[in-house]
């Protein structure tokens, strides 16, 4: 089996959570996982190729914070449940494994930490920095990678360099400097949305600590309350909240429907390709008679 370690391929970079472990990933095991059989070297090519295999194969959810079971983003933990177990995550799981993986096939790459912006209007007041994101620098070059934002993940690497607006095989994009942040933001018809605030500099890792508590107990965390799920291919985005499945498709098609407790669970394995547990249940249950509106 060959594994990549921290101590022969990745630097010891203090913004990884348990850096100082010098988490080891298991390549070929990773790469199986997402399907991905494509070039590795350190390109943008291969950059776009594996972010695009990660968001497709890996769905983003949070049942374990809404099952009460908590989340470990130890690097272990992560390993054992995204990869060993099939399962998703969120932005501290999904990212920081990515983040190893870059580093391990020799990207320059590291993690950076944010507030979510996403559906707040302009002047609402600061959010908690509980989102987490990846800048791999290509030929001086810095790109934002993020395979850990629910239904609206950016799919493809974004360029920080230029605030012009970047397409994408879904939204366009842009990443705005605001003062010592960058501001990243989806075009959503004719408005900008913005998703997160970035800060500039590389955290420590009790950021990432602190940011997974808040999100993962916190009682205004809203994953504590939904039942949330994303996956995002080329040929769609789809998205449960609670009892209600929305799949926007590439080519601007949109579809939205309620479900049952059985249907759910259905489509979390059909769809969002999860080994559904029986302790998930009664949060199921719940999800089913939740009152979640569909916009027209």
């Amino acid at each position: 089996m060959i594994r990549q370690t921290g101590e022969d391929n990745m630097p010891h970079d203090a913004s990884y959570p348990h850096a100082d472990a010098a988490p080891r990933i298991d390549l070929p095991r990773y790469l199986a996982r997402i399907g991905y059989d494509g070039p590795l070297a350190p390109t943008l090519e291969a950059l776009a190729a594996l972010q695009a295999a990660h968001i497709a194969a890996i769905a983003f959810e949070a049942i374990d914070v809404l099952t009460g079971a908590g989340v470990d983003i130890g690097a272990e933990a992560v390993d054992a449940k995204l990869i060993g177990a099939r399962r998703g995550g969120y932005c501290f799981e999904q990212n920081g494994l990515f983040l190893r993986v870059l580093q391990a096939l020799g990207f320059a790459a590291e993690g950076l930490i944010g507030r979510v912006r996403w559906m707040l209007a302009d002047d609402a007041p600061p959010t908690s920095r509980t989102h987490m994101v990846v800048r791999v620098t290509l030929d001086r070059r810095p790109w934002l990678v993020d395979v850990g934002f629910g239904a609206s993940v950016p799919p493809a690497p974004l360029a920080m360099d230029s605030p012009a607006p970047q397409t994408t095989p879904h939204e366009t994009y842009r990443i705005v400097r605001r003062g010592d942040a960058w501001q990243v933001s989806a075009l959503l018809g004719e408005d900008w949305a913005t998703l997160y605030l970035i800060d500039d500099a590389p955290p420590p890792a009790v950021d990432y600590e602190l940011g997974n508590w808040y999100t993962s107990t916190h009682p205004d965390s809203h994953f504590r309350h939904q039942l949330i799920a994303a996956r995002t291919t080329a040929e769609a985005r789809y998205g449960l909240r609670d009892n209600r499945l929305s799949i926007r498709f590439a080519d601007g098609r949109t579809e939205r429907r309620y479900l049952s407790a059985d249907e759910i669970e259905a489509v979390l394995t059909s769809i969002f390709l999860l080994p559904v547990r029986p302790h998930w249940r009664p949060a199921i249950e719940r999800a089913a008679v939740a009152e979640v509106s569909i916009p027209a």
